[in-house]
């Protein structure tokens, strides 16, 4: 039976606090000067207590994309076209677009999902369907979606997750596509940080300055048509949402329940990580920033979640691309962890932390 985002929720618990602290005696007990490896100890550590294994392996990876249009681009806030979303997911499936490469390069498997593409596609061996509707409402004059639409996207999103997991899944990255979907996570950034909408509005596809100032009213509008309350997750993504960022929601929730690292993509998915945040704060515990965006509104999302990213490339394409870069570091740094040998284990004489 198909979990509620409600049992999801319930099934997330701390880390395990044991598998930590063995993880991290072992890091200071390495072939190497106490912290030397910085980030890659943190992040091995963090695996661990997500995992409940002292020396986490990571072989099974999936970056799962999701897809939706949005109401919104009716209003003018992007270069291109809406047919662009549909486009762009048959590269996904044809394995031709920029996450399906890096996906190989890591060995990581591409998982597309419809969530709300107008139009719709063929059945397709790659391809989950999980619509909700052709496309949210335009936010600027109401709602996004009803209040349904955002729990039925949360709780599809688990369902994709979970069935990855049956597959064998040690840890997962999230990726989206949508044109508009900047505009709804600036929206969900500042509805949920209380930033003032210019400070978290990027110019998403290229926008120049007159177009981004545009965006900006756009997004004020519809934060002053819906009102959405920042304390209530659900009705933010109602109001002001995607369905692929719902979905996401779903997945970030899934994973943690299952105890699966996450690794938050860019700007979409940071809106994604906010809501379940503001859903589950304890889900932050098995979130790992894949990377800092150029959108502008991605640090202000980092600070409320307090995560901090792993990479800075200046990317911005989305898709699951910087996630799944990142996504190597972590697998790096539990290979270091598991592999490399401690002074012990290396027979190395007079191997006591002072002389380190």
């Amino acid at each position: 039976m198909a979990k509620s985002y409600q049992e999801a929720i319930q099934s997330i618990k701390p880390l395990d606090e044991t598998a930590m602290q063995a993880a991290r005696q072992r890091q200071d007990e390495l072939t190497k000067p106490v912290g030397a490896l910085g980030r890659m100890e943190e992040l091995s550590i963090q695996i661990a207590g997500i995992t409940g294994n002292p020396r986490p392996k990571i072989k099974e990876k999936a970056i799962i994309v999701m897809a939706a249009d949005h109401g919104v681009v009716a209003s003018g806030v992007s270069l291109y076209p809406q047919e662009v979303t549909a486009q762009m997911m048959h590269g996904f499936l044809a394995g031709t677009a920029g996450i399906n490469v890096l996906s190989r390069h890591i060995g990581a498997r591409v998982v597309a999902v419809d969530m709300g593409v107008i139009g719709g596609f063929e059945p397709h061996p790659n391809l989950i369907c999980k619509m909700i509707d052709f496309g949210t409402k335009d936010m600027t004059q109401g709602p996004a979606m009803t209040q349904q639409q955002a729990i039925d996207a949360i709780e599809s999103g688990i369902d994709v997750v979970e069935a990855e997991i049956s597959k064998g899944l040690d840890i997962v990255g999230t990726g989206d596509m949508g044109i508009g979907n900047t505009t709804a996570s600036a929206a969900i950034c500042a509805a949920i940080t209380g930033k003032p909408v210019a400070q978290v509005t990027g110019r998403g596809t290229g926008l120049g300055d007159e177009q981004l100032a545009d965006k900006v009213k756009m997004i004020e509008k519809a934060l002053e048509v819906n009102k959405p309350d920042l304390k209530d997750a659900i009705d933010v993504l109602a109001k002001v949402g995607g369905f692929e960022i719902g979905g996401l929601v779903g997945v970030i929730l899934g994973a943690a329940a299952n105890r699966i690292p996450v690794i938050i993509d860019g700007f979409i998915s940071g809106a994604a990580a906010l809501i379940a945040a503001t859903l589950c704060p304890q889900a932050t515990a098995y979130m790992i920033a894949g990377h800092q965006s150029v959108e502008i509104g991605h640090r202000a999302m980092y600070d409320h979640m307090k995560l901090e990213p792993v990479l800075n490339l200046n990317m911005r394409l989305g898709e699951g691309t910087g996630g799944a870069l990142a996504m190597s570091i972590v697998e790096a740094s539990c290979k270091i962890l598991d592999e490399m040998f401690t002074f012990a284990e290396a027979e190395v004489a007079g191997a006591d932390k002072e002389v380190k």
